[in-house]
Formats: structure tokens, sequence, C-alpha cells
């Protein structure tokens, strides 16, 4: 008995020895496994926390306008910006030992393994809030071995190279919450209308509910559920110790408000500017298109959202609603090139063709400002004149010809002077000029100028037969209003990615294009289309808006039988609009010739209120001297009308005007007092006159 005794002690311990050196070697490799993890951790480094977000679009006050997603709206707002009621609620529903594990929570693994063992189904989940933002950023949902083992790598690659609140914060900015909303901003924009920072206990605890099944548990598809969810969230809260019960009972029976589709307004502002600002990234920033989309990216653009808002508004005050008539709307600061107000058609939704950037039509007597500026450089005036009436014009070595024609077959059938011209909008006068300075002048001065379109070299070019881009019109104009600076339209001032980098910023341009004492001079003729002083045989164009007007303007209209313009500017805003139909209808019916003074200026008016009254300013090159409109000759006080005229100085006029010299007599006589004229008469002839 004692020796069988001793071989089963002697068996016992072989056993025990052989499962010692296995549960040795089984440890040893374990440990290597693990120091293999760890070391492959630390080796691949922290995981890029970033995944797609949503793009936004910035107006110059900061206020967003757009964004650019593919129906997925993410946004990343850091967890200071997050109202703490949502990380209470968040973390004691999905983790309440988050900040005490290592990204795992060993004890809910086994809870939960049993609870499936005794349920024979899968009952209970024992993800960690790490292992979820892993699975976030792996972006694969696959429940398969290989997404499991790169989720638990993940997941000690995050623990091991990231704080606890870096991780909640990344936690919170993807999680989804149904309907394309992911990430808490995102969640709580769409279902409350509000940021994350500003999320009441009441919201915070239904929205902490949703992340668990976004089909079931989102408000807006089933509410009963959604409550139920919540009660739950607000029960652990209890538990956990977050809230008192008498807290969670108030907050459970808080009615919330819920931002539905007939509620809120979809955010469409200015979508006629946005498809520019895309496209501008696209071409001006060599940033890719998946970056655009998706990348996050802070786009600040050059928008003034009160101004577009009242080109919007006076848009639609001004023009009939059952008209069919089309428009195209721009306001530049012409200092920088900065857009502040697009508007490319009546309704985007309708019709997303932009008239101001891809529509080409002809611009009419818009086009003088340019061949004038061509004139000036040529020893012209603002004095200068040449005669108003019908003439036919030969062209194209005589085998052409060409009769214009002035509005309502109206002529002085006199001399006129230049600022005349331009403020009467007289079409005899500017293919006089055209011709005399050489046709290739205007076209040499409008591609200056910025006009990228194909220009016929004909003395209707002068008229502006040649079609033109509304946007590069108005650029040229404000080119013209900077004292001759070349700049270009910048609908971008800058883009920051999403680590808060700059990545891209517009630079203004300073190239002086211009002589700047022609600039001015050009600018101060185009005030003329307002001022009546320059009235003639017909009135100065601009006659009909005066009365709206309550500071110094200069501009220009311009009419076809097809389109409608005006373009014009003070010292501190340039604005342009044409109206006319997309398939060149004729405008016939008088109205609708109106709308584009009419809206141009009751914007000039709106976007001014609160600004400096200002003039514009002469440079040092420039002469102002006191003129008669009628000769351009320097006015006397027998003159019934004088205008200050700007002149390059050594142009200005020297000869005064002597046409009233006889009208000043008169003037003189009928004023002289009646004792001195009783002076000058014998003394039998005041007694007669006295009876």
């Amino acid at each position: 008995m004692e020796i069988i005794t001793s071989d089963r002690l002697k068996s016992t311990i072989k056993y025990l020895r052989a499962l010692f050196i296995i549960g040795l070697i089984l440890s040893i490799f374990l440990m290597l496994f693990f120091i293999g993890i760890l070391s492959y951790a630390k080796t691949k480094g922290a995981p890029p926390l970033a995944v797609p977000q949503t793009t936004l679009f910035y107006a110059s006050d900061g206020s967003i306008i757009g964004e650019s997603h593919r129906g997925e709206k993410r946004y990343w707002v850091p967890l200071t910006d997050i109202a703490p009621a949502v990380i209470d609620a968040t973390i004691s529903i999905e983790d309440r030992n988050f900040f005490l594990h290592n990204g795992f929570d060993y004890k809910r693994i086994v809870a939960a393994a049993l609870a499936d063992i005794k349920a024979m189904a899968k009952v209970q989940g024992a993800s960690t809030i790490t292992q979820q933002y892993a699975r976030n950023l792996f972006l694969e949902h696959e429940k398969t071995w290989n997404r499991k083992i790169t989720e638990a790598l993940y997941t000690v690659r995050l623990e091991m190279n990231y704080s606890k609140k870096e991780i909640l914060e990344g936690y919170l900015n993807t999680i989804y919450y149904g309907h394309g909303a992911y990430g808490i901003e995102a969640a709580s924009n769409f279902y409350f209308g509000k940021s994350a920072k500003d999320l009441t206990l009441s919201e915070a605890s239904m929205l902490a509910g949703i992340p668990k099944g976004p089909s079931r548990y989102s408000p807006f598809i089933n509410k009963e559920k959604a409550k139920s969810r919540q009660l739950d969230i607000l029960q652990s809260m209890v538990t956990n110790g977050y809230i008192s019960k008498r807290k969670a009972d108030e907050v459970y029976n808080t009615k919330l408000s819920f931002i539905t589709s007939d509620d809120v307004e979809r955010n469409y502002v200015a979508p006629y500017f946005q498809d520019i600002v895309k496209k501008v990234l696209q071409s001006q920033t060599n940033i890719e298109d998946r970056v655009i989309e998706m990348g996050g990216l802070r786009v600040y653009t050059t928008l003034d959202p009160k101004l577009q808002k009242i080109a919007e508004e006076q848009m639609s005050k001004v023009i009939n609603p059952e008209s069919n008539i089309q428009l195209g709307f721009i306001a530049m600061n012409q200092y920088t090139g900065e857009v502040k107000a697009l508007i490319g058609g009546r309704n985007y939704e309708d019709s997303p063709f932009n008239r101001v950037t891809q529509a080409q039509r002809q611009p009419g007597s818009t086009f003088k400002p340019f061949l004038y500026y061509a004139a000036l450089e040529n020893g012209f005036t603002p004095s200068t004149e040449l005669r108003s009436e019908v003439t036919t014009f030969r062209y194209d070595e005589g085998n052409s010809q060409y009769t214009p024609q002035n509005y309502n077959n109206y002529y002085a059938n006199d001399q006129i002077t230049l600022a005349q011209a331009l403020a009467l909008s007289d079409n005899v006068y500017a293919v006089k000029t055209h011709v005399f300075i050489g046709e290739n002048d205007l076209v040499n001065t409008a591609k200056k100028l910025g006009i990228s379109s194909k220009l016929v070299n004909v003395p209707s070019l002068a008229l502006g037969t040649s079609s033109v881009k509304v946007i590069d019109m108005v650029n040229a104009y404000s080119i013209i209003a900077n004292g001759g600076k070349k700049v270009e339209p910048i609908f971008i001032k800058k883009v920051v990615d999403h680590k808060g980098d700059t990545i891209y910023e517009a630079k203004s341009e300073n190239q002086q294009i211009l002589d700047p004492n022609l600039a001015f001079v050009t600018t101060h003729m185009m005030t003329g289309i307002f001022d009546e002083k320059l009235n003639d045989y017909t009135r100065v164009t601009g006659q009909t808006i005066n009365d709206k007007l309550t500071r110094q303007y200069a501009g220009k209209t311009g009419s076809t039988q097809t389109d409608s313009w005006m373009i014009g500017f003070s010292p501190q805003l340039t604005a342009g609009i044409w109206t006319g139909y997309d398939r060149d209808e004729k405008i016939t019916l008088t109205a609708e010739k109106l709308y584009t003074k009419q809206i141009w200026a009751n914007f000039m008016e709106e976007a001014h209120k609160g600004l400096n009254v200002l003039a514009f300013k002469p440079p040092d090159g420039v002469k102002g001297v006191y003129v008669n409109p009628d000769n351009g000759k320097l006015a006397t006080e027998s003159c019934p009308v004088s205008r200050l005229t700007y002149y390059v100085k050594g142009t200005e006029p020297t000869e005064y005007c002597t046409d009233h010299l006889d009208n000043q007599i008169t003037i003189e006589e009928e004023e002289q007092p009646l004792e001195d004229k009783n002076k000058d008469k014998g003394w039998f002839k005041r007694i007669f006159d006295w009876f």
C-alpha cells in the first residue's frame, strides 16, 4: 500500500509539475502577447482622431451660411463646448467606469457573457466608450473577427496615446444620432436647433439614449420608445449619483420642443454665392474634392448677410411675382474685391444657373465709362464738344455702315460736352468718340479692366453690343471706383483645416492699372447721371430715382431691347444689376424697364444706413472748377446754371462762357433798386412817372 501511495504521489507531482510548466509557458506567451500588443500600439503611435467632418461655410460676421456633406452632417466641437449634462448622461448610460478602466471593462465583459449564455442570445453589450470610439474611427461595422481585432488594437492605441478627455471628446463628436447627424453638435442642431453647449438636462438625456439604436430611439421615429429610453438614462444617472430621484422625475416630465421640417426653414443662405465658393475651392486652392466635401474645413467667405438680405428683399419687393423676368445682382467692396452680396437668379431651386457668372448679355450704355476713360487718355476732357445729330458711320473699308440711334430718336442737333453725353447717354457722341480715338483703344481698356468676353471691334461696340458677364462689369466699375487699382472678385478670405491650421488665404491686388487722376475724372462724370443740371435735349438717365438717393453716387444705366442694367458705386460700395429674360425676350413693359434702377437705388440706400456720408475724394492731380454744363466753359455770374467739374490739372478750361452776357444786363436792370434807377432819369421824367 505504501508503494502504491508513493507512486500516486510521484505521479501527482509529475502532473502538477507539467501543469506548472505549461502554465508558466502560457503565462510567458500571454505576457509576451500583451507586451507585443503594447509594443505594436506604441510603435504604431496615436491613431488619427480625425474622421470625415462636414465642411462649413461662414459669412463675414462669423455666422454659418452653409455646409458641404454627402448626407452626413459631422461637426467637431471641443469638450468645453459640450453641455456637462450631455457628458454625465452619456457616461452614466454607456460606460460608468470610463475614467477608471484602461479601455476594457472586464467585469462588464464577464457579466455580459454570463447574461448572453443564460439567455442563449445577445442581450447585453460590454463595449466601453473607448471601444465604441475605436469602432467609429475604423468606420467599418461588419461583425468579423478582423474588425473586432482591429477595434481592440485601436482601443489600446487610443488609451496609450490620448487622455480620457480627448477620447471622450472624440466619441461625442463621432457617435451616430440618426437622420444623418454624426456627433453631438450635429444632433443638437438637428433635433433642437441649438448648439451642444446650450442643451438642457432634459434634452441631453433624450439625445444620450439615441445612439443605442437611432432607428428605434429617435423621437422623430418613435416617441414612446424615445421617452422610455430617456427614463433609462435618468434612472442610471440617479443610480450613479449624478442627479437625485426628484430631479429625474422633474426632467422626465419636462416637455421637449423639437425642431421639425415644418418648423425650420432650410438654411439656403445665398445659394448662388455658395456654388461659386465651392468652385473657387476647387479651382484656386488645390484642395482635393474629397477634403472639400468631408474634410471638416472651415471656409470663411466674404458674404455680408445683412447686404445679402437687403438685396433679396429688394428683388422680391420690386419685381412683380407674376413676371418671368430674371435677375443677376452683385455687390463688391471696390478696394479689396470682396463680394458682399450676390443673387444669380430669382429662384435657385427652379434654376441654379448663375446669371452673374455664367450668363453673357449685352451691357448697352454701361460700357460707355470704359470708352470715355479711353477718350480722356487720348486728350478729351469733360468739356470736349461733339455734335449730337443723326450720323452714319462707314467701316470695314467702307463696305459696311452703321447709323446709331438715341433713345426715342431725340438728338441735340447741336454741340454737347462729354460730361453731358455720358449723363444723357447720347449714342451718337459715343460712336463718334470711339471712331475718333481708334477702335482698338476701347477693346484694350475693357480688357485692362478685366472684361473676359470676346469683344467685336466695330463702331457699335461703343454702345455695348458685345455680350459680357455681370461679374466682369461690376468688377471693372470697382477698379474705376477705387482709383484704378486692380482688383478681382474675392469670395473666400481663408480656409482652415480641421486642425485649425490656415491652408489658404486670399491676397488682394494692389497694381495700379489706370491713371488715378483720369479714373477720378471718369468717376465724377459718372455722378452726372443723377445731376439735373446736365439736363438738355433729354433728361439725365438717373433722374427717375433721384428722389430716392440721399448721398453721392456715380453710375451708369444701360439698356437694349432684351437687357436692362444699372451699375454704380459710392465711396464705400459698388453694386450692379442686370434684368432680362433667359430666352432673349424683349422687355416691353415700362415697369420692367425700371426694375434695375429701383432695385439698385433701394439697395444702395439701405446698405449705407448707419454709414458716414462721404463724397468722392479728388486726388492731388485734378482740379475742380465751375463750368457752364451746356458748353463746358468756365461759368460766370451770368450763367443760369453752373456745375463743379473736375479736370486733370492743366486741362481745365480757360475760356469763360459768354453765352449769357445779354441776360446778365437784363438781370442787373431788373434787380436794381427803384431809387437807383430814378437817378438816371431827368427831373421831368421822374415827375411824369409819378403821375
